[in-house]
């Protein structure tokens, strides 16, 4: 049961809102005494709008109090993304926990635009602008829960009103290092290999919230710890993790501080190790390819769903297939799946493996928190003669299957037979539909 609040202050600013024809004044927030508090469970049954624990501020009108209240609720909870999803008779509230999206309240409808005005102020938006989409920073004062790095809001208009999104950021001292972040031991032993070659392009692929950026961070931290005095440079968009010892800049992609522009000129300012934070057109692959052939170690991600979907992706941005070959070290695919909860897993007499059950500890859902499976591909004479003939995606598939390629879903098998997940869990994350595997 939820009962501990966290109150997040924010500085006290003024902004107009016209939403509500008035001033709102940001003040710090105020613990939050809630009555009768719910349990957020991801399979719990959703609250009518009439017996909600928010009714009595929704009859009041108290939308500073409603809001703050949901986002130190996700804090609290550990989620990483807070929904807030218009329908035609209600505000949908919905939490990401370990990676799955739940409903946890309904607002009123007629709550729905100052909701989200309120979300605004909080991120420094435009209140007037209801038609366009807009992103923001929620400020955070770190003295008062330094759980929490950052806080993200972003705004899109839909057709029954505006939607928003808050994204949070926790710090997590358990994944800083290369060995805390579970890597089977030959994709860490390559891992660690890369940066001695001192050149080459390392390329991370995999959807929105694999872990990707969290890699990179501790593949940069191992490289200052191990090889001192080497010139390391990030370009973001943005700075998620703060990485001591590295120069870190904030790309605006909106303005003149774009990818290829802080390339280009980073490039004269002698930089040995280069993390960009997203590979996004072929202006910035171009440039990115062209650093890993010139003496320096630049370390990338790109959306792709395998290895060899990525070398296709680049030969599709126009990169030549001799520059791919001769550039790219390495690329590590990598997701991420639920951890079978510790306090009421149980083993299966069918299967021998363990299962989930559900407890009020994991919200019963059988799961708590999320473990990394990965793969990793290194080019090697055969790949190299396939991306010169320009192969599809099918051949180079057959290549890596012939070398005994250990994919992610093999790199999973490891976690089920230890008992830390489920076999549904990594089929469900590998895109196994059939129960076989």
């Amino acid at each position: 049961m939820l009962t501990k609040k966290f109150a997040i202050i924010r500085k006290k600013k003024v902004f107009p809102d016209n939403v509500s024809g008035c001033s709102c004044v940001l003040f710090c927030r105020k613990h939050l005494k809630m009555q009768n508090s719910t349990k957020i469970k991801q399979n719990m049954n959703v609250k009518s709008c009439n017996n909600s624990p928010y009714e009595k501020e929704a009859e009041a009108g108290n939308v500073v109090s409603i809001v703050d209240d949901l986002l130190n609720k996700a804090v609290t909870s550990g989620a990483s993304d807070v929904h807030f999803e218009p329908t035609s008779s209600e505000l949908e509230v919905k939490f990401r926990l370990d990676g799955v999206l739940s409903t946890v309240e309904k607002l009123p409808k007629s709550l729905s635009d100052n909701v989200i005005a309120r979300l605004k102020v909080l991120g420094g938006l435009l209140t007037y602008r209801n038609d366009i989409p807009q992103e923001g920073r929620i400020e955070i004062d770190n003295a008062q829960d330094d759980r929490i790095i950052d806080e993200r809001l972003a705004v899109f208009p839909t057709i029954h009103g505006q939607r928003a999104v808050v994204r949070l950021f926790y710090k997590n001292k358990e994944l800083m290092e290369l060995e805390q972040l579970g890597f089977s031991k030959d994709t860490h032993t390559t891992l660690k290999q890369i940066p001695a070659k001192n050149q080459g392009v390392l390329l991370l692929t995999g959807p929105a919230g694999s872990g990707k950026s969290t890699t990179l961070a501790a593949l940069l931290r191992h490289i200052l710890k191990t090889y001192p005095g080497k010139s390391v440079v990030t370009l973001e968009d943005p700075v998620e993790i703060r990485i001591e010892g590295a120069t870190q800049v904030q790309i605006t992609p909106h303005g003149q501080m774009t990818f290829p522009t802080a390339l280009r000129s980073l490039l004269r300012q002698d930089p040995q190790v280069l993390m960009i934070g997203e590979i996004r057109d072929a202006e910035t692959a171009r440039i990115a390819i062209e650093a890993g052939l010139t003496g320096h170690l630049l370390m990338s991600t790109m959306h792709s769903g395998t290895p060899a979907g990525a070398f296709l992706r680049l030969l599709e941005m126009g990169i030549e297939p001799y520059q791919v070959t001769s550039s790219v070290s390495a690329v590590l695919n990598q997701r991420l799946v639920r951890k079978l909860c510790g306090k009421c897993k149980k083993m299966s007499e069918k299967t021998g493996f363990f299962e989930a059950a559900g407890c009020d500890a994991c919200f019963n859902t059988g799961y708590h928190g999320r473990v990394l499976i990965a793969e990793i591909v290194q080019l090697d004479s055969r790949l190299r003669k396939a991306i010169l003939a320009k192969a599809d995606l099918d051949q180079l598939e057959d290549i890596l299957i012939s070398k005994g390629h250990t994919n992610m879903l093999e790199d999973g098998k490891r976690l089920v037979s230890e008992g830390i997940t489920t076999q549904e869990e990594l089929n469900k994350v590998c895109g196994i539909i059939s129960g076989d595997s």
